[in-house]
């Protein structure tokens, strides 16, 4: 059996840097981006550390091919998919620790 995989947005506390990425480990991968684990990483240099978007997907490869399709769109799209299920930008790590 294949392992799922997770695509999520994460932000600074301004709000106005967004990083897309995609992982097998969501909690493991955004708690290495609250503790800047990579401390020369792009999330680390802007104090990326607030996710405030996230889907689930049967697949890795899924994962892979809706980042893919997520960068590939404006910062307004992301805007929109935020808003759709965090409409405040709230930090959604609490909710992730059930996942």
């Amino acid at each position: 059996m294949k392992k799922g995989g997770c695509v999520y947005i994460i932000t600074n506390q301004y709000n106005n840097v967004l990083y897309t990425g995609v992982t097998a480990e969501l909690r493991a991968r955004v708690w290495e981006h609250k503790t800047k684990f990579y401390s020369k990483s792009f999330t680390a240099k802007y104090n990326c550390n607030k996710v405030v978007w996230y889907e689930t997907l049967p697949t890795i490869e899924e994962a892979i091919d809706r980042e893919k399709q997520i960068k590939g769109g404006s910062r307004k799209d992301k805007e929109a998919l935020i808003k759709n299920i965090n409409p405040t930008w709230k930090d959604l790590w609490d909710d992730i620790q059930d996942l």
